[in-house]
């Protein structure tokens, strides 16, 4: 049995709502499995107010979560790279190594009322976190 904790990287334009709260619920949900980060392309300034509000309604960490550049990440060794950009709506970065990836979009709530943050963060734990135990192999949910 491998116990290697997998490291993941999500990955969005502005690494502010999606990608951060997706970090968030991989770490919460696949503790001890996988090593969540995430960055964007052209990451803003903090992280989404909505964001963090909807990770702690769901009583899951926000310290220490903040927006970071995927320059500062690149040779970090990944072993799965995850994009979650809207193509219809914006550039999704590719991550410039050979590493497994998935792309699963996500709205982008950025702006919106706190009611979509809400749904995005549960549409990301029904839909990612289950993505991700299975690109990675991990088997079904204990």
């Amino acid at each position: 049995m491998n116990h290697r904790i997998r490291k993941v990287l999500v990955l969005c334009t502005g690494n502010s709502c999606r990608s951060q709260m997706a970090e968030a619920l991989l770490n919460h949900d696949l503790a001890g499995l996988v090593r969540a980060s995430s960055a964007g392309i052209s990451p803003q300034p903090k992280v989404a107010d909505g964001a963090i509000e909807a990770l702690r309604l769901a009583g899951l960490p926000t310290a220490g979560l903040h927006p970071k550049d995927l320059d500062t990440l690149i040779d970090q060794p990944f072993d799965l790279v995850v994009t979650v950009c809207d193509n219809a709506k914006e550039a999704c970065p590719v991550f410039p190594r050979p590493v497994p990836s998935i792309h699963l979009p996500f709205h982008d709530p950025h702006g919106e009322p706190l009611d979509s943050f809400l749904r995005v963060r549960d549409d990301i734990r029904t839909r990612l976190v289950p993505a991700v135990r299975e690109a990675l192999g991990l088997g079904a949910a204990r």
